[in-house]
């Protein structure tokens, strides 16, 4: 009895017609395309976010290795050779190494100076093109998406004003499935453009801080180059040894009185 009492509620009970779901089946084909556009896009800028995120991690570490240790090696190349290849800072290493052999073999009289310059120049730019690679999609998505909800939005209030048309009154049934549809075009495309504007002004931020750091390893290494080795920056002090274990006890003890 009781099984058929619940069963009865259960069915008496109202359906919810306008969920998610269903509002995006009622908006057809335009409902869903505008959430897998923005769909693409979330999945986009949190790609690119956590990617660059370790990118400029990796390149801050190195720079704090280099800092350490890089300007204690003898000469340039000991000091490269203890860098990983394929990172920021063993490029301008290399870089500027390169640019030293080539103007031995000019037959200009470019000064070492202005060329080396160029050299770690063009180095650090296309350090600055690699870190910067991804941050255009992030403004674009922090740019557009709100406008692509906004469409979904647009539509959602048209196909209310259609159905208000139709039943020539604006009952809530015939408005809501719209109108619900329309607010949650205008969230997505919200909830979609917030994190990657705040991503591309983090990473951005945090680029401007390697490419300052990086600048500062590029002017250090011409001083070095064109000082013949003689001007290095200063060292960062070395770590403290450990306190002095306290003094030993005698190897024997005095031997006792008779």
């Amino acid at each position: 009895m009781l099984i058929e009492i619940l069963a009865a509620a259960a069915e008496a009970a109202p359906q919810n017609k306008f969920g998610f779901k269903e509002a995006l089946e009622q908006g057809g084909v335009v409902a869903y395309a505008t959430v897998i556009i923005l769909g693409i896009m979330s999945f986009g800028s949190f790609y690119i976010l956590f990617t660059k995120l370790f990118e400029q991690q990796k390149i801050l570490k190195q720079g704090r290795e280099v800092r350490q240790s890089f300007w204690r090696a003898n000469s340039l190349r000991d000091g490269a050779a203890k860098l990983g290849k394929n990172t920021a800072y063993r490029q301008i290493v290399d870089d500027a190494l390169d640019a030293e052999e080539q103007h031995a073999k000019m037959t200009d009289t470019l000064e070492a100076h202005d060329w080396m310059h160029g050299s770690l120049a063009r180095s650090e730019n296309a350090i600055n093109a690699r870190l910067a690679g991804g941050l255009p999609f992030l403004a674009t998505v922090g740019a557009t998406a709100p406008f692509i909800g906004l469409f979904g939005t647009v539509v959602g209030i048209y196909r209310a004003l259609i159905n208000i048309g139709l039943a020539g009154s604006a009952s809530i049934d015939k408005v809501a499935g719209p109108v619900g549809e329309a607010l949650i075009m205008t969230a997505l495309g919200l909830l979609v453009a917030v994190p990657a504007v705040l991503a591309y002004n983090w990473l951005q931020a945090r680029n401007k801080r390697i490419s300052g750091e990086v600048n500062g390893f590029a002017t250090a290494v011409l001083a070095n180059l064109s000082s013949g080795g003689a001007v290095k920056p200063a060292l960062a002090a070395a770590p403290a040894a450990k306190p002095a274990a306290a003094a030993a006890k005698p190897a024997a003890a005095a031997a006792p009185k008779a």
